[in-house]
This record gives C-alpha cells, sequence and structure tokens, in this order.
C-alpha cells in the first residue's frame, strides 16, 4: 500500500505521543523534586552547602559549562573536591543523571515535532480528539519541562560538580556533559529559547490551537449563560429525561479547561506570529488572558501569564500592540476573574447537589446522563483548581473573590457524583454495552460502508471495531466479565494518525463525521471500562497534596461554620486522590515524605473531626447534667421554702419573692423560631455526625482509616475524664460529691451518649464497658486515678453506697473492702500488742470469771483499756460500712438480674471469696481472713498466735462494763444506736472472732461461748454498783449484748445473761429519752 514519500504507520506518531506524554509527566516529576530538594535546606545535597566546596562551586558556576582541570592556577579551588570525588560522584549521580534524562527527553520530541511537520499532520480538536489532545499535551509538557528545569538555581553547580568529580576520577569528562551543559547554557531564557525553536512548527501548532475556538469559548462562559442555558440539569426537561445526552464532540465536553487555558497561553507565545495575523488565535489569546493571572506549570508550580508574555514580546519589532492586549487583559483578570469564578463556583454547588440527588433516587440515569456527571466533574474540578492557585497567588489588594467558605461543599459534591459512579458502575455497563451494540455498531458499520474510499489498514481496523462492539451482550455484565477497551482506543489513535497526514487515501479531514462517530464510540467504551480513570481525568484534586497550608486552612473554615462542617468528610475523602499524583519513574515519593505527608494530613482531618463532634457531645453532656442537678432532692427545700412562704405572705399582702422556675420549663416552648443553646448543640452535632458517618472507611495508601472509630477512641477518654471531674474531688478540702449525685450525672451522660446512635452507627455499649470496667479499678489505663480510688475512703449512707456500688460494680467494690480490711488488719495488729502486754493478766482473768473480788483485783492491773475498747469500735465501725456496701452491691445485682437470694450461705471458704464478690452475707468474711493472716509475726509460734487471739476476746469481754461511766455511751432510739458507736462492738466481735479462729483452726463457737460468760459476768457485777457515775449508761451497755450471731443460739444468751434485763434496759433508755425530749 502506497503512501507517498511517508508512511504513517512506519512513524508511529500515536505510540510515539503516548509514550512521550507519559514519559514527560514522569520527568517533570523528578525535576520537580529537585527543584524542592534544592529549595529545602535540610534535603539539598550536602555538597552544595559544605563549607569546604564553598569556594570550588561558585568557581564552577562562574566557568560553567567549561571544564579547567589541567590548569595549576585552579588547583587550589579543586583540590576539595578531588579528596570526595567517589562520594561526589555517588551521590550526586541521581541528579546528575535526571537532567540527561531530560535532554534525551528534549531530543525526542524535536525529532517527533519534525516528524509531524514533516507529515503536514491535520489537528482540529473537534475531529481527531486524541491526536490533537496529545500534540498540544506533548507542546506544554515539553515547554513546561524546560521552564522549571530553569528554575533549579543550583543545576550548573550540581552538572559541574558531579563532572569535575567525573574527570578527576576516570581522567575525562562524562561524554553527555558537552550536550548537557550547553543545553542548561541555551535555557537560560527556556521560552525566548523555545519561540526561535518553534518557528517552523507554527503551522501545526496554530492549526491545533485554532481548532479551540468551537470549543474552548463554549466552556468559559459565565454563570449567568450557564444559568440560562440550565447547564447539567436533569429535571429542566422532564420529557427528555430519558434521553441519552449526545454532543457531536463528547469528548471535549469534560475536557479541561485548565489544560485548554495551558495550550492558548504557551501555545501562543511558541508561535506568536499567528496573533497578527489571525483574528480567531488572537480571540482565544485575549479571552484565556482574561480568565487567569497565573497557569499551572507542574503541581505547585506557577506561571504568571502577563509578566511572562510582555517580558518576552517587548523585545519584538512591531509587538506594541501585542503588549498594549495583554496590559488590557491583565486589567480585565485583576479585576473580573475572580468574580466571574465566584458565581461558576456557586452555580456549580447547586448543579451538582441537584444532579447528586437526583442520581441517588434514580441511579439508572447515570446511563443516558453519564456526560452530564463527568461534565459536572470538569467544570468543579477546574474551579476549584483555579481558586487554589490564585488563592497562593493573589495579585490583588482586596482578596474576597480568593476565599470560599462554601468550597467543602461544591468538594462534597463532587465526592457523591464519584461514589455514585463506583457504586452504580454496573449500571452504566449495561447501558453501554447495549448502546455499543445495538446502536454504534450499526451506525459504524454503515459510515464504513459509504465511504468512497477505503485502503485496507484502515478498513481491516474499521471492521475490527464493529465486530468487536456487535459481539458485546448484557450477560457479560452479569457473569461479571472484565471489559478491555483499551487495544481498541489505541487503535483509533493510530487511525487518527494514518488518517490526519497530507496525501492520505482516507483524510479524516474529509470525512469528519467518521472523526465524530469515533469519539462518541470511545467515550461509550470508557463507561464500560474505565470509570475509574474517568473519575481521575475528570475529578482528580490530588493539587491539595502540594497546597498543603491551604488545604488545611480550608477545612478548619469548614469545621467552623456550621453549615458546612456535613461536608467536612470531603477533605480525608481527598486524601484517596493523593495516591493518582505519583509517576513510575519517582517510585521514591511512595516511600518517603509524601506518604507520610498524606497519611498525616487524614489523620488530622479526622481527628480534628472527632474532636470537634467530642466537644459539642460534652457541651451536650454538660447541660443535660445540669437538668438532671435540677430534679435531685436537696434542691426541692426551696421549692417547699416557697410554697410556704407564698401562703404565709398572701395572707399578710407583702409581696413574696420571685417565683422560680420548676424543674422541665425548658421544654415548653411557646414559639417554634426560638433557638435554645441546645438546639444548636444538637443541629451542629448533627450535621458533624452526618460527616463522621458518611463512609465507613477510606484506603489512603495501603492503610484503612475508619473515622468512627475516632469519635469512639476520643469519647472514651472524654466519659472516663468527665466521670472523674464529675466527682468534683477536691484533695485540698477532701471535698467530694455525694454517689448519688454522681450517679445521676453519669446516667445523664450516658443517655446523651445513647443517643449519639441515632447520629452515628458506633457502638455505645463498647464505650461504657470499657470506660465503666476501667472505673472499677485503682487506676485506668493512663494510669490515673478512677472513682474507686477517690471513693474508698469515703464513708456514706445506703441510698448513696447503692448509687456508689452501681458506679463501681463488684470490682470496684472487691477494691473498696481491701482497703478497708488494711484498715482492720492494722487496728488488730495494734490490739495483739496491747494483749501482748497484758497477757499475763489476762490469762489469769480468763478462768478466774467466777470469782468476783479476784476479777476485780486483776482487772486493775490492766493497761490500755480505753484503748482497747476505741480500736474495736472502730473495726466494728469499717466492718458495718462494709456491711451497707455488700448489701448495697446486693440490692444491685438483685435489680440487674430481678433475683433475690434470700438463703444464707453455709459454703467452704474458697466459696465464700465468690459470694462476698457478689455481695451475698458470709459467716466468714474472707477478705478479713486474708487481711488478718498477713497480721501474724513470723517469730512467733501458731500455738502463740491462737493464744492471742483467745486473750483479745477475753480482754474485750472483761473491758465492756466501763463504757458505763462514758457520758456517750448513751442509746438514742432515735438513730437506734450508742452516740460513740459501741454498737458496732458486736459486728466487730462476731467478725474478728470468726475470722482468727478460722485462720488458727479454732472452734468459734466455743471462743464467743467464753466471751459471752466473761461479758455477762462483769456487766452482771455493774448491777451491784452505787456509784452514779461508774453506772450512769448501765442500762444502754447492756444492750450490748442482744447482738445477732451466726454462731451463738437465744438460749446461749439467755443462760447467760436473762433477756429480761434486756427487756428492763430497753424499757429504761426509752423512758429516758422520752424525759429528755420532753
Amino acid at each position: 500500500m502506497s503512501r507517498g514519500v511517508i508512511q504513517p504507520s512506519q512513524q508511529k506518531l500515536a505510540e510515539k505521543l503516548t509514550i512521550l506524554n507519559d514519559r514527560g509527566i514522569g520527568m517533570l516529576t523528578r525535576v520537580y523534586n529537585i527543584k524542592k530538594a534544592c529549595g529545602d535546606p535540610k534535603a539539598k545535597p550536602s555538597y552544595l552547602v559544605d563549607k569546604n566546596l564553598e569556594s570550588a562551586v561558585k568557581f564552577i558556576v562562574r566557568k560553567f559549562p567549561a571544564v579547567e582541570t589541567r590548569n595549576n592556577n585552579h588547583f587550589y579551588f579543586l583540590s576539595s573536591i578531588h579528596r570526595e570525588k567517589s562520594e561526589i560522584l555517588k551521590n550526586l549521580a541521581l541528579y546528575y543523571f535526571t537532567f540527561v534524562d531530560v535532554m534525551e527527553f528534549k531530543d525526542h520530541v524535536c525529532e517527533l515535532l519534525n516528524t509531524i511537520d514533516a507529515c503536514q499532520v491535520f489537528f482540529d480538536i473537534t475531529v481527531n480528539f486524541d491526536l490533537t489532545k496529545n500534540y498540544l499535551d506533548l507542546v506544554v509538557t515539553y515547554t513546561t519541562l524546560m521552564t522549571i528545569l530553569s528554575r533549579i538555581e543550583e543545576r550548573k553547580a550540581i552538572i559541574g560538580l558531579y563532572n569535575y568529580a567525573h574527570e578527576m576520577t576516570h581522567g575525562a569528562s562524562d561524554r553527555e556533559y558537552p550536550r548537557l551543559g550547553q543545553m542548561i547554557v541555551d535555557y537560560e531564557n527556556p521560552l525566548k529559547k523555545l519561540m526561535e525553536e518553534f518557528v517552523p512548527h507554527g503551522k501545526s501548532l496554530s492549526d491545533a490551537l485554532i481548532s479551540l475556538q468551537m470549543v474552548y469559548p463554549r466552556r468559559n462562559l459565565s454563570a449567568d449563560q450557564w444559568r440560562n442555558a440550565q447547564l447539567l440539569s436533569l429535571i429542566s426537561a422532564p420529557s427528555t429525561m430519558l434521553n441519552p445526552a449526545q454532543s457531536d464532540t463528547m469528548p471535549c465536553e469534560y475536557l479541561s479547561l485548565d489544560a485548554m487555558e495551558k495550550w492558548i497561553v504557551f501555545g501562543f507565545i511558541l508561535c506568536h506570529a499567528v496573533l497578527n495575523s489571525d483574528a480567531a488565535a488572537l480571540s482565544l489569546w485575549k479571552l484565556a488572558l482574561q480568565s487567569s493571572t497565573c497557569l499551572c506549570l507542574f503541581r505547585d508550580e506557577v506561571f504568571h501569564i502577563h509578566k511572562a508574555a510582555e517580558d518576552l514580546f517587548v523585545n519584538i519589532r512591531g509587538y506594541n500592540k501585542r503588549i498594549n492586549d495583554i496590559r488590557e487583559c491583565k486589567e480585565q483578570a485583576l479585576s473580573h476573574a475572580g468574580s466571574m469564578h465566584r458565581e461558576r463556583r456557586k452555580f456549580l454547588r447547586s448543579a451538582l447537589k441537584e444532579l447528586a440527588t437526583v442520581l441517588a433516587d434514580q441511579p439508572g440515569l447515570l446511563g443516558p446522563k453519564a456526560l452530564f456527571v463527568f461534565m459536572a466533574l470538569s467544570f468543579a474540578r477546574d474551579e476549584i483548581i483555579w481558586l487554589l492557585r490564585h488563592a497562593d497567588n493573589i495579585q490583588k489588594k482586596s482578596t474576597d473573590d480568593f476565599i470560599d467558605k462554601h468550597i467543602a461543599e461544591l468538594i462534597f459534591y463532587m465526592e457523591e457524583l464519584r461514589a455514585h459512579v463506583r457504586k452504580y458502575g454496573p449500571v452504566m455497563q449495561r447501558y453501554y454495552v447495549q448502546y455499543l451494540s445495538g446502536f454504534d455498531a450499526v451506525v459504524l458499520n454503515e459510515l464504513v460502508q459509504n465511504l468512497s474510499v477505503c485502503p485496507e489498514d484502515e478498513s481491516i481496523i474499521m471492521s475490527s471495531f464493529v465486530n468487536t462492539m456487535t459481539s458485546l451482550s448484557v450477560k457479560q455484565v452479569e457473569d461479571g466479565e472484565v471489559f478491555d477497551f483499551r487495544g481498541m482506543r489505541l487503535d483509533w489513535f493510530r487511525l487518527q494518525a494514518y488518517t490526519s497526514v497530507s496525501k492520505a487515501s482516507l483524510g479524516i479531514a474529509d470525512h469528519k463525521e467518521l472523526g465524530k462517530m469515533m469519539n462518541t464510540i470511545i467515550f461509550h467504551t470508557k463507561m464500560v471500562d474505565s470509570l475509574v480513570e474517568m473519575l481521575v481525568e475528570t475529578s482528580d484534586l490530588s493539587i491539595f497534596c502540594f497546597y498543603s497550608r491551604a488545604f488545611e486552612k480550608m477545612f478548619q473554615q469548614c469545621l467552623e461554620l456550621p453549615s458546612q462542617s456535613r461536608h467536612s468528610i470531603c477533605f480525608p475523602l481527598l486524601c484517596t486522590h493523593f495516591m493518582s499524583c505519583t509517576h513510575e519513574l519517582c517510585p521514591e515519593e511512595v516511600n518517603t515524605h509524601t506518604q507520610t505527608h498524606i497519611l498525616s494530613l487524614c489523620n488530622m482531618f479526622l481527628d480534628e473531626m472527632a474532636k470537634q463532634a467530642r466537644n459539642l457531645i460534652t457541651d451536650i453532656c454538660t447541660e443535660q447534667c445540669t437538668l438532671s442537678d435540677q430534679l435531685l432532692p436537696k434542691h426541692c427545700a426551696k421549692t417547699i421554702s416557697q410554697a410556704v412562704n407564698k401562703k404565709s405572705k398572701k395572707a399578710t399582702g407583702k409581696k413574696g419573692e420571685p417565683e422560680r422556675e420548676k424543674p422541665g420549663v425548658e421544654s415548653m416552648r411557646k414559639n417554634r423560631l426560638l433557638v435554645t443553646n441546645l438546639d444548636k448543640l444538637h443541629t451542629a452535632l448533627s450535621e458533624l455526625c452526618f460527616s463522621i458517618n458518611y463512609v465507613p472507611n477510606l484506603a489512603v495508601w495501603e492503610h484503612t482509616f475508619t473515622p468512627r472509630e475516632y469519635l469512639t477512641s476520643h469519647l472514651e477518654i472524654r466519659f472516663t475524664k468527665s466521670i472523674v471531674g464529675m466527682t468534683m474531688y477536691n484533695q485540698a478540702t477532701q471535698e467530694i460529691a455525694k454517689p448519688s449525685e454522681l450517679l445521676t450525672s453519669v446516667r445523664a451522660y450516658m443517655t446523651v451518649l445513647q443517643s449519639i446512635e441515632n447520629y452515628v452507627t458506633i457502638d455505645i455499649t463498647r464505650v461504657f464497658n470499657n470506660v465503666l470496667l476501667q472505673q472499677t479499678q485503682h487506676l485506668d489505663s493512663h494510669g490515673e486515678p478512677t472513682i474507686t480510688s477517690l471513693y474508698t475512703n469515703w464513708y456514706v449512707g445506703s441510698s448513696p453506697m447503692r448509687s456508689l456500688s452501681e458506679l463501681l460494680g463488684p470490682y470496684g467494690m472487691k477494691f473498696l473492702s481491701e482497703s478497708l480490711m488494711w484498715h482492720i488488719s492494722s487496728q488488730v495488729a495494734e490490739l495483739k500488742k496491747l494483749v501482748v502486754e497484758n497477757m499475763e493478766v489476762l490469762t489469769q482473768m480468763r478462768t478466774s470469771f467466777d470469782k468476783p473480788e479476784h476479777m476485780a483485783a486483776l482487772f486493775k492491773k490492766l493497761t490500755s483499756v480505753d484503748s482497747v475498747l476505741k480500736r474495736m469500735t472502730i473495726i466494728g465501725v469499717i466492718l458495718s460500712f462494709r456491711s451497707l456496701a455488700q448489701e448495697a452491691l446486693r440490692d444491685v445485682r438483685d435489680t440487674h438480674t430481678h433475683t433475690h437470694t434470700h438463703t444464707r450461705t453455709h459454703v467452704a471458704m474458697n466459696v465464700y471469696e465468690l459470694s462476698s464478690a457478689a455481695g451475698l452475707p458470709c459467716e466468714i468474711d474472707p477478705a478479713l481472713v486474708v487481711a488478718l493472716a498477713c497480721v501474724c509475726a513470723e517469730n512467733i509460734s501458731p500455738e502463740e498466735e491462737y493464744k492471742i487471739a483467745c486473750l483479745l476476746m477475753v480482754f474485750v469481754a472483761v473491758s465492756l462494763p466501763t463504757l458505763a461511766s462514758n457520758v456517750m455511751s448513751q442509746y438514742s432510739p432515735a438513730i437506734e444506736g450508742h452516740c460513740n458507736n459501741i454498737h458496732c462492738l458486736a459486728k466487730a466481735i462476731n467478725q474478728i472472732a470468726a475470722a482468727l479462729f478460722t485462720i488458727h483452726k479454732g472452734s468459734i463457737e466455743d471462743r464467743l461461748k467464753e466471751f459471752l460468760a466473761l461479758a455477762s459476768s462483769s456487766l452482771l457485777k455493774i448491777g451491784q454498783e452505787t456509784d452514779k457515775m461508774t453506772t450512769r449508761n448501765r442500762e444502754s451497755v447492756y444492750l450490748l449484748l442482744d447482738m445477732e450471731s451466726p454462731f451463738l443460739t437465744m438460749d446461749l444468751l439467755e443462760s447467760c445473761f436473762p433477756y429480761v434485763l434486756l427487756r428492763n434496759a430497753y424499757h429504761a433508755v426509752y423512758k429516758q429519752s422520752i424525759s429528755a425530749n420532753a
């Protein structure tokens, strides 16, 4: 097949454009990283900042690109390089060979541009879209690369330093150095050099650019024009809602405006002569200059359009008019571009919201209206990038147009549309598989049949297109088959190249309808196999990665504005885009600072969202705790007092004090427009929780983030601190909140936390379990004090005890018991010392209880009698408190399990501990047994310890009569106890005896019988006393023997101390109480 001198199929234009564009982006990434490294003192190559090499580097830069190693006059400057030549070669190789790769890339681009000129390729973005786009992309990539290269200030130092080290090592310069050095010098002013270089390419480039006159002006309209055209609206024309969105220029509809402006600005700078001869070119040029003040070169590197263009044109003769055009456009851009883009963003927010809402309700519309989705994403992406770029490079005093507090909303609706496309991908596949096989294949086949001339190669390719589409079926989608049309799209790219050269047998310039139809088909194939790639192409916002400060500022603005906080999740979601900003030619980006930076950003966003939600929840909890506090019994006194005073003052005619508001008044609404602080907090919380609950998790570079877990973690920490804080413990004054009040506050707090499950799908029960279980221990997981440790030293009443038991639980109450047992064991240790001091006297008294005179004489020899009784009373008080705690624990257990245990436990010691932990009453206290077992001295035999235990009971028994002379020993019927707590002695005697004789394996019953015999004998003696001071509280002391004991029977008590005496004693104390009250 003859095609003239140049065979298009042999030139492989499509393949070269594809490869060079991809390689160009890779080279840009590497050069960009070198520029950033050289601009960072921490990352800059050490040889550039080494003081020893400073003079050598200055010498190299001054002489660049000349190499003067053999001149002895310069030995002083270069000697420092000689010492470190091997390290310089090793460490600067990556930088040096990157510059070499740039030079080779430049060679390949220049060769391809010459080939394209020689082939006289026809360019029209509306017809051979892929060929024209890739050509313009290559021109801009090449221009951008050389521009950024010229911005690396240390490029001469790096290249020269490496080459000097190479020459000192190998005896000759690197073979690439002469050309590389010359390229660096030639491209000192890259655009000026490129303008000269592109003179022969002017015709091809200008043709490609002028083809944008049907696309760019249509994309660069004002918001009012968009609004009047009802752009992107699915519901403006309900009758056509199911009709497929069609266009003769399908790929141009979602083509990036940012990319087109770069093509136009850089393109017409390179082929500026056409601006003087073609009105369409001049119109495009002016429109682009009026839309922006700066363009994105690569990532956060920008190009200030007007200054650069003016500096280039000012030295060209006859360009005064063009310079005036630039200045006028600059004024227009500074005065109107900001407001124009602001209005566009405002329109797009409402348009994307409507689109996302309709598609969420009717996802089937994603099929026919897919073009609208990608247009919306592309339009929004362009406006966001424009704002980001210009806000960081403001050239006017007023900044209002560059601050958009609602930008998060626009990004959020973009994310919603992206989510719809990912979720309903199979729906779109079904639609376009049928479209391709049932319509596109038929129309393309007719077009091919009607071609007057169709060479063999072209015919084979076109036939393969038709066959590929015809073979498609919905069953493939249902079976989950993976589609791949990349080969078909590359064939169409090749076909564009074959048919766009001059003298082609089948010229696409003469068959534009074929090009437009194929562009539509290519779009349809992408809807089947390349949805993810389409999302990246139209809505990738990975550029935010390089505008960290602006990114974080936008996020903070979003959180500060309650109406925008529901969209805050878009910022962590944007972090998922950042994986697409890396390139395989620069793999170190993935594993170094870029990845770390992105992960830390995502973590920070989610953490701040959770903190904000936590703070709102805390404020709500505080309000609810305040309301709950109003219902506490302690506040009812004022209400009762006010009611009483109101009645009395009404009779006297005096004006009463203002009536106090009753709890619950805040819930009575008379005006729905009245918004309380609690309403505002709930509204703000629901908005923020919507964002936290928006996605279950998100993946960023092999890391999975779960937004809800951030909230759960913060709630656990805050709940822990709040519980401890609500105790209001003051270490200085030793003040603490009542457990009943604390329980009320905790319940109010928990009620609010439970309501969070209405907003966010989190397991709040897990939070309760984690926090409250830790509060039953002495310290929490952070080593901080818990309510258990704060309350263990406090004695409170029955109702508060039940509250405390519910708060602390069995574990906390066990810790409380252990703390109490430690105090008891300390008292018992002291009691044993007193017994040892009086052992001889007590031994005699133990066997002489039936000899009154002898007992009286022996009693006078005893020392520390009062101390024994006081210590036993203290033990009794502690055991009584523990009994209350156990009873409260049992009540709480019964409440939760709805079972009641009335039977006394008679089980082995190893079961006593389990029973005691559950609050069940035990004859022998296991905690007390463990505590007292530790009191036994090592140097005393078990027999001696047993004897001391027996004599302790004797000591207590013979000391009881002394209590009758104590004025505080009076029994009070009102409190059913003695004023000095000696009524607790009975519990102390029973429990201590049980524990001690369990430890020493003695008979508890026998020892208590002995105690009863001694005690009754001693007490009966005071009935014979005549001294009123000695016997003033005799009846009150008698009542001590009315003790319930699991080890003694009433019959035994009757035989030792007749119950009639107890009955008379009760009668006497009650009579005495009545007389005192009267």
